[in-house]
């Protein structure tokens, strides 16, 4: 079982993978899990974490690479979906381990990202 580092005693998902931490997990391989985020943003929505401790996506790129390949299995088995990531708080990223968002997507789901017609239109107040 994953334990652990010194820099990680205060992460969230780091407790969440030695146990002392409630999660929904919902897929697991041997270096990554998936588990319910406390707020999802569309239904089925998951994140994928990596069982050792990684700030971001640019630390460790054979990490990343894993998390990577699982986020993949579970987009693989949507219809349409978004893997996101983030790497630093000017970039949104507010849990400094790394973590991919799997969030499902369907027509009209009304979910904004910031570079699509959605955003721009709530943005300027004429999607309601």
């Amino acid at each position: 079982m994953h334990q652990p580092e010194p820099d990680s005693l205060d992460c969230v998902f780091c407790h969440i993978l030695v146990g002392h931490a409630p999660a929904t997990v919902v897929r697991q391989w041997p270096e990554a899990i998936a588990i319910r985020p406390r707020h999802p943003v569309t239904p089925g929505h998951v994140l994928v974490i990596p069982r050792q401790h990684v700030p971001d996506v640019g630390t460790a790129p054979a990490v990343s690479a894993h998390t990577m390949a699982a986020a993949a299995d579970l987009a693989a088995e949507l219809p349409a979906a978004n893997v996101i990531t983030s790497k630093g708080a000017a970039a949104t990223q507010t849990q400094f381990h790394l973590h991919l968002h799997v969030v499902p997507r369907t027509d009209g789901d009304d979910l904004p990202l910031p570079w699509t017609p959605q955003q721009t239109a709530r943005q300027t107040g004429a999607a309601r």
